[in-house]
């Protein structure tokens, strides 16, 4: 059976930070994911924290797992941290910014860029041009923060879909508590997100069943909770997460078998989410090949379906298309699609997401003031 569809329009994370922006009293329609009323919120995005890993690691995370009450969010399809920063960052769902996954076709240049490391080609305005919702909020008066690496403060992914916020370095978790703080104390009202990632790098390197993957998600842990306790009473600390992960044992060379090359030209996002693009009147042959050849250990669509079935939200815009692969490909929940010769760098990795399955899609909401969980107003 096919996964269902992210949860566009009501729990994705195309529909946090427009909800934040609602919780502080600015105006919005008043659908869909809604956050308690606050004077300011700090929301802090742990890379790689999935919903079902937090689960089977309650031990390791005794205060994120004291606030795991709230249903989870879906950050969308792929479920990758370009496509779900830029969902973030923007209030979109990928089928309105754009930000199709790890690797995609520009279809100007029929090359595939990867949306971590771009290009000097690219400018990263024109590719994401629609407006961020630092942008939209400051056009209304609210102050924004953005707090992370200070490699990332200029880099083509912040420019394409953070660009607007005031942005604080912060290179280590004492550094994060301290900066995040700052920023939400500086004004009586303001939104303020920040971004942790070394939970993800653990799990990609290490596996996320490692005691690698276990020691950084309680650093995380307890940089959490001193955060919440150091927050000012009238804040909103608001903890998800961009994608979930898997450590999958069923590992398919696509560079093994020569059918599933027939008639690709390029081979785009990642190994539990791949975009096939392919050679001129080819789709049909190599959407046949590979639904043949896969079998049960993947999903796998032609751009068309993958389309109507809502996998990047309710509309893709008529100008992204041609950024899809002519075939779309889900990992099932234990299956990575490497490629051995054309991405020998990311096949070595252990813990890979980008899925539809829910350990990829699955993110949690947790809700916290001054280190107190608390209920939202859904």
């Amino acid at each position: 059976m096919r996964p269902a569809a992210p949860a566009y329009g009501s729990r994705s994370a195309a529909d946090l930070l427009p909800a934040a922006v609602r919780s502080l009293g600015f105006a919005g329609a008043d659908e869909g994911l809604r956050l308690p009323t606050a004077d300011r919120v700090c929301v802090l995005i742990v890379d790689g924290l999935g919903s079902s890993l937090l689960r089977a690691h309650t031990a390791d995370a005794p205060f994120l797992a004291s606030l795991d009450g709230e249903a989870p969010l879906t950050v969308g399809f792929p479920s990758t941290t370009a496509t779900s920063m830029a969902s973030y960052g923007t209030g979109l769902p990928p089928g309105d910014h754009g930000m199709f996954g790890y690797q995609v076709r520009d279809p100007s240049r029929d090359v595939l860029l990867n949306l971590l490391r771009w290009d000097r080609v690219t400018v990263p305005e024109e590719w994401q041009p629609r407006p961020t919702v630092f942008e939209r909020a400051t056009a209304l008066g609210l102050p924004v923060f953005h707090v992370g690496p200070a490699a990332f403060a200029q880099s083509p992914l912040t420019r394409a879909v953070w660009r607007g916020a005031e942005y604080r370095p912060a290179d280590s978790p004492g550094v994060l508590i301290a900066e995040t703080v700052a920023a939400v104390a500086q004004e009586p009202r303001s939104l303020t997100v920040a971004y942790y990632s070394s939970v993800d790098h653990a799990g990609h390197v290490h596996g996320s069943r490692s005691a690698a993957w276990r020691h950084e998600l309680a650093v995380a842990d307890r940089m959490v909770e001193r955060l919440a306790g150091a927050l000012p009473p009238d804040a909103l600390l608001v903890v998800v997460g961009d994608h979930g992960m898997a450590d999958p044992s069923v590992r398919l060379d696509l560079d093994a078998d020569p059918a599933l090359s027939d008639g690709v030209a390029l081979l785009g996002g990642e190994a539990r989410a791949r975009h096939v693009y392919t050679e001129p009147g080819a789709a049909d042959d190599v959407l046949a090949a590979w639904t043949s050849i896969l079998g049960d250990a993947a999903w796998v669509l032609s751009r068309e379906a993958a389309v109507e079935a809502g996998w990047f939200g309710p509309v893709v815009r008529p100008e992204l298309l041609e950024r899809l692969g002519d075939v779309i490909v889900a990992a099932g929940p234990d299956t990575a699609l490497i490629a051995t010769e054309r991405e020998p760098r990311e096949s070595r990795l252990i813990g890979l997401h980008g899925s539809i399955a829910p350990v990829d899609l699955e993110v949690p909401l947790l809700l916290a003031r001054a280190g107190v969980s608390v209920v939202s107003d859904s």
